[in-house]
């Protein structure tokens, strides 16, 4: 059963563009890039999928010609399926096993713009490597994430309760009850995580036991990738290097925590290829001063988010048990799935046409630290947001950037009700996506 994603609306969009341009899906693996294409695949009268690791040998059909003429015709007689431009969608899944169909897409754009033309893949920026152009300027990227929490309450068939938390605000704060009840949702997404497979089984069956051993599952297709990344580097420390990603959530990742049978350049080269396949996304520390924020950044201090808060729950070793049962624990032991939920949410509620920087703020001073878990842009604003796992928090560090940098609010999302204090806006945890489109 397909359930519905917030990417479906930008593909239909896509559909009826007159000025269209091959599209190009990107993102990690098992994120649902597939099944989003396929779905709207509906919406045509032909709908023709090449997979070019399930079919190798199509590639021959891009290695002397690129001309989209002839590569539709040689498909057409390959798979004994009519192409129509202007009635067939035709998805290039698995592309990044095909550099030169990578290579083919700015020609289809030039030549005959009139075809729907999905392209989709992970691992995408390995393949690049070997091209000199793919075709900038030509070609439309769209970024794919694992589902949001909006979308896992519509795929739990909870209309109501989504309408209900899409139109809370300040002026309009929930009931207790029902704030009561999002937050067990949330809580359960983020055993859960957005994973496709994962949120499928858990809209099935009810059952979180079920759930976790698909994520176990799809962690172990991870790893079995890794073997792909890059011959000079060994799976078993792309492995090692992960798992220390989700060991340091929350702080500073420091390399020399991450392996202790290599070196810092084999630690980093190991990072920057788990970065590229987009299982983890880098939070840059800025200094914070003005717009933009990327033009004070110390590169050297990053703080690192896994792809899926479920995945990442497995990896950690949370006892289920008492996260779910325990009512004298935090939402979140010791915070770290609180704040990388955030971040990814960010993420999943912006632009799926570009994919933003995460910024955070940390001041060190001899008498204490200041740290804010993120600061965004929002128009010409700089807002920073302090995450917390539960209602309480004195907000120091937060309110220390306040008086650095002379801003009048800051934010802070926990498990607080809409709430404003002085000069913090306290928002749930749940409505990041309220804060994204405010």
């Amino acid at each position: 059963m397909y359930h519905k994603r917030l990417i479906d609306n930008y593909l239909i969009e896509w559909k009826t563009d007159s000025t269209r341009k091959p599209l190009l899906l990107r993102g990690a693996r098992q994120v649902g890039k597939s099944s989003a294409v396929r779905q709207l695949g509906k919406q045509f009268e032909h709908f023709i999928e090449v997979n070019f690791e399930e079919s190798p040998n199509l590639a021959t059909l891009f290695t002397t010609d690129l001309n989209p003429h002839r590569i539709v015709e040689n498909l057409s007689i390959f798979l004994g399926k009519v192409i129509v431009p202007g009635q067939t969608l035709l998805f290039f899944d698995e592309i990044q096993a095909c550099p030169a169909a990578i290579s083919s897409l700015r020609f289809f754009y030039e030549k005959m713009p009139e075809l729907h033309l999905i392209a989709a893949g992970s691992l995408l920026e390995f393949a690049w490597q070997s091209l000199p152009s793919y075709g900038v300027g030509r070609v439309r990227s769209m970024f794919v994430y694992p589902f949001s929490f909006d979308e896992y309450l519509e795929a739990m068939n909870e209309q109501l309760l989504l309408e209900a938390k899409q139109n809370a605000s300040f002026q309009h704060i929930l009931p207790e009850a029902i704030h009561q009840k999002l937050l067990n949702f949330l809580k359960k997404f983020m055993l859960t995580g957005g994973m496709p497979e994962a949120v499928a089984k858990y809209a099935e069956t009810g059952r979180l036991i079920e759930t976790q051993r698909v994520l176990d599952d799809l962690y172990i297709a991870l790893k079995a990738d890794f073997t792909k990344y890059k011959n000079t580097v060994p799976p078993a420390r792309l492995v090692e290097v992960l798992e220390s990603v989700v060991q340091q959530t929350g702080g500073k990742f420091i390399l020399s925590k991450a392996s202790a049978n290599a070196n810092h350049v084999q630690i980093k080269e190991a990072l920057d290829l788990l970065i590229m396949a987009s299982l983890v996304l880098p939070v840059t520390h800025t200094a914070a001063n003005g717009i933009p924020l990327g033009a004070e950044v110390d590169s050297r201090k990053k703080k690192l988010l896994l792809l899926d808060t479920g995945i990442f729950q497995r990896i950690l070793g949370l006892n289920l048990a008492d996260f779910l049962f325990d009512p004298t624990s935090t939402l979140i032991n010791k915070g770290v799935i609180a704040e990388q939920f955030w971040g990814l949410e960010f993420l999943k509620y912006g632009s799926p046409y570009t994919q933003p920087d995460l910024f955070y703020w940390h001041r060190e001073s001899p008498n204490a630290n200041a740290e804010v878990d993120y600061v965004v842009q929002k128009g010409a604003e700089l807002l920073p947001i302090e995450v917390k796992s539960s209602g309480k928090g004195s907000m120091q560090s937060l309110r220390q950037f306040l008086k650095d940098k002379k801003r009048p609010f800051g934010y802070r999302f926990s498990l607080e009700n809409f709430s404003e204090y002085e000069d913090v806006k306290a928002w749930p945890l749940y409505a990041v996506s309220n804060f994204v489109k405010a």
